[in-house]
C-alpha cells in the first residue's frame, strides 16, 4: 500500500512519528577524493538528528551519465547506497541532504554535471509523491544500475515503490544492456 505525503507522512494519523522508517539515499561523487567524500557523507548522515541507524553498501564505479547518455570522457563516479532508519520527515531529510552536499562543495552549475557529492533521496518507506520539490520514489531510480546494484547489496529484499523488487529491476536493466 502506498501513502501520499498529503496523507499524513509528516506525523499525522497514518504514521506514528515515533516509529522510524527506512529511507534510501544514493550517494555519488566524481570530483576530488571520491572515496573520502563518500565516507565523510556517510558520517554526516549518521550524525543527523532522528537517524537511528545507517546501513551502507560498498561503493561501485560507474560511467557518468548525461541527458544524452553515458559519457566515457567525463570522470567516473563512485556510487553507494545508504539506508537510514529515521524519524525525520522526507522533506526535512531532503533539506539535510542538500546541506551535506553544500558542505562538501557541491556546485549546481549544470544539470547532471560533474560533482563533488550527489545525495538523492531514492525512497522513503512506501511513500509516493509527485511534488516537483520531492518526487518519491526518485523518478529515474529504476533505470540506474549504479543505484540498484549497491541498494541490493545492502538489502537483498529491497522493493522500489511502484516498480517492484530491486533484484528484478536490475536483472531487467542488465538484460537490456
Amino acid at each position: 500500500m502506498s501513502r501520499n505525503l498529503a496523507q499524513g507522512i509528516e506525523g499525522g494519523p497514518s504514521r506514528d512519528a515515533k516509529t522510524p522508517v527506512d529511507a534510501v539515499i544514493a550517494l555519488g561523487s566524481n570530483v576530488g577524493d571520491r572515496a573520502a567524500t563518500l565516507r565523510a557523507a556517510l558520517e554526516d548522515l549518521a550524525r543527523l538528528p532522528l537517524v537511528v541507524e545507517v546501513k551502507a553498501s560498498t561503493a561501485v564505479v560507474s560511467i557518468a551519465v548525461t541527458p544524452e547518455g553515458p559519457d566515457e570522457e567525463a570522470p567516473a563516479y563512485l556510487n553507494a547506497v545508504a539506508i537510514l532508519s529515521t524519524r525525520l520527515a522526507p522533506s526535512v531529510l531532503l533539506d539535510y541532504l542538500h546541506a551535506i552536499e553544500n558542505r562538501h562543495g557541491r556546485v549546481r552549475r549544470e544539470r547532471w554535471g560533474d560533482r563533488t557529492l550527489d545525495l538523492d533521496l531514492i525512497a522513503y518507506a512506501d511513500v509516493t509523491s509527485d511534488d516537483p520539490d520531492l518526487e518519491l520514489p526518485h523518478p529515474r531510480a529504476a533505470e540506474r544500475d549504479f543505484v540498484l546494484e549497491p541498494w541490493l547489496a545492502v538489502d537483498p529484499d529491497a522493493t522500489l515503490p511502484g516498480h517492484g523488487r530491486v533484484d528484478a529491476l536490475l536483472a531487467r536493466l542488465r538484460g537490456s544492456e
